[in-house]
């Protein structure tokens, strides 16, 4: 597949679909942002033993314990695996049907078993291996994986008269390992159409809700726990709680990954797989591929070859700021190679936005082509892929359906017969920030708002000219400064501008007008899975407004997008 240069991993690019329909007795998870969680009390470890696992399987040496998380297709999966390394535990996201034999080669210290969007009652509905719930280590079953469990051992699962779906009330019947400590009563987060109606004999029933008689329940003798709600989602207040528990109470985990560590270790890893060759990185500007620039330098030096495509569709100034900060600020050697007329010409007269990616992509390869074979000596193509993208390739949804043309740059390390470094691609988004800040990068670029790989050639609706690039990065521009100065700049995940491929009439002076339209957007999220528009300060929106109609020659009206995703992505193409 034909795609453009490497950019923020906006997961927006690489998620599942946007919404889809939960069959009777779902458990897909629900919608919901971080929870903001900071690391977990100090607490004794409980003793390295059998649960560690070497992580060989992320490129490093030293050995980390491990937890698996087993998905059986919920949308909201890596919301579990953040919560768990917000803890400091590593853990990884595999189908539900991973090998029993690959299982115990891992040698995890507990596995996390998913929701997921089928009942499991259901004529083929994923079916876990039996063999799970006999390795002797603990298991957390969540929603789906609850049911399941309460299915294969013995116990009644049924479709739920009073369906729950939101928040809910649940009663601690008896505290056991995941409850204690907490309250009576807690409010949690629903998401299912069946519950288990009688759990498997030897479990003791540890909460209910007015909706299910099981929310939760437990055979500490087995290692086997069970929760009917989503302890991930912010929604469930003490979720993160119920999470350590099980973490450090019945796991033993010692909270030994972070990224202090894992820098050292990918770093290793670097030079281990590299030898004495050299590496060619794609730099766009954004945080991922600066991180892994970053990274590479630190391991290999001046093996290093960074170049930078300037494709003519970037935001204002962005070209010199990149260069600047990444080879005066930190010492990477960036080769930029200007390509303006270049990509502007291919785009000339298309409108069509995945013609747009397409042509953006392909340009960027046969660019990224040349540059690749005036350098000697070339082995190896770094690439910044983050584990999202993992996840999606091996997930038990399959590959998405929604993932952009632009993704990455796929088909390069073919093409040129490199091999490929991708020393991020077990970290989610968040991760690659404090790797950043380890790295001593400065907080401007590392707390940088995600950008797409087609750049402007997107937020430009209809034909992309330089004229009309022009006009959109100065408004642009103006809408940044404006958040920064305003300091809501960090108070938003996305924000930016958008030329419509409209005109609107307009008085200005004694003259009446028939100019551009401009859209501004800005949303908060915490996974870019779902979004809110930004309720921004109406005086700020107004004198933002008020500057682009004054500054930038062309345009005549500003409008605001109070659109939230779904149903709208928080891009417009």
């Amino acid at each position: 597949m034909t795609t453009a240069p490497p950019h923020d991993h906006a997961q927006e690019e690489i998620v599942g679909p946007q919404a889809y329909a939960r069959p009777k007795g779902a458990c897909a998870g629900p919608q919901a942002p971080n929870s903001g969680e900071g690391p977990p009390q100090d607490r004794a470890p409980a003793g390295r033993g059998a649960g560690t696992a070497p992580l060989g399987e992320v490129g490093t040496t030293r050995l980390h314990q491990s937890v698996l998380i087993l998905d059986f297709g919920s949308q909201y999966t890596q919301l579990i695996a953040r919560r768990v390394r917000e803890q400091r535990v590593y853990c990884e996201i595999h189908p539900y049907d991973l090998p029993i034999e690959e299982i115990r080669r891992r040698r995890p210290i507990g596995l996390i078993l998913s929701g997921g969007p089928q009942s499991v009652v259901a004529p083929g509905s994923p079916q876990g291996a039996p063999e799970l719930l006999e390795l002797g280590i603990p298991v957390l079953g969540i929603c789906y994986g609850m049911q399941w469990m309460a299915r294969e051992l013995g116990g009644d699962v049924v479709p739920s008269g009073r369906r729950e779906y939101g928040r809910a009330e649940m009663e601690v019947v008896a505290p056991g390992l995941l409850f204690a400590g907490l309250s009576g009563r807690e409010t949690v987060w629903m998401s299912h159409g069946d519950h288990v109606e009688r759990p498997p004999e030897g479990f003791a029933v540890t909460a209910r809700s007015a909706g299910a008689p099981i929310v939760g329940f437990e055979d500490p003798g087995r290692r086997l726990w069970g929760i009917q709600f989503h302890p991930e989602v912010s929604h469930t207040v003490s979720g993160a709680e119920m999470l350590r528990n099980f973490l450090y109470e019945a796991c033993g985990a010692e909270r030994d990954w972070g990224m202090a560590s894992y820098l050292e270790e990918a770093v290793a890893a670097v030079r281990r797989q590299v030898g004495d060759g050299r590496v060619l990185c794609a730099i766009s500007g954004g945080v991922d591929s600066s991180v892994a620039a970053a990274l590479l330098t630190r391991a290999i030096g001046e093996r290093l070859a960074a170049v930078f495509v300037d494709n003519g569709v970037l935001r204002k100034g962005e070209a010199q700021q990149v260069v600047h900060s990444l080879r005066d600020g930190l010492g990477i050697p960036v080769r930029a190679v200007d390509a303006r007329e270049r990509f502007l010409g291919a785009l000339a007269g298309i409108e069509d936005p995945e013609e747009k990616r397409r042509i953006v992509g392909r340009v960027f390869i046969e660019v990224f082509e040349d540059e690749a074979r005036s350098l000697e000596g070339m082995g190896f193509l770094a690439q910044g892929t983050l584990y999202p993208d993992v996840i999606e390739s091996v997930s038990v949804r399959g590959p998405s359906a929604v993932i952009k043309t632009h993704h990455n740059v796929g088909g390069l390390p073919e093409r040129l017969g490199f091999e490929l470094v991708e020393p991020l691609r077990f970290l989610f988004k968040d991760e690659v920030r404090a790797l950043g800040r380890e790295l001593g990068l400065p907080e401007e670029l590392i707390r940088r708002h995600p950008f797409p790989g087609p750049g402007l050639a997107v937020r430009i609706l209809g034909e992309v000219t330089a004229e009309r690039v022009a006009v959109l990065q100065e408004a642009d521009a103006i809408f940044i400064d404006a958040l920064r100065e305003s300091g809501y700049y960090d108070k938003t995940s996305q924000a930016f501008a958008v030329l419509l491929p409209v005109k609107s009439v307009g008085v200005m002076g004694d003259g009446r007008t028939y100019e551009n339209v401009v859209a501004l957007r800005a949303v908060e999220t915490q996974d870019f899975m779902t979004a809110d528009w930004s309720p921004l300060p109406h005086e700020l929106i107004g004198r933002t407004a008020s500057r682009i109609v004054n500054e930038v020659p062309g345009v005549n009206r500003v409008v605001y997008d109070v659109t939230s995703k779904p149903p709208a992505t928080i891009e417009w193409e």
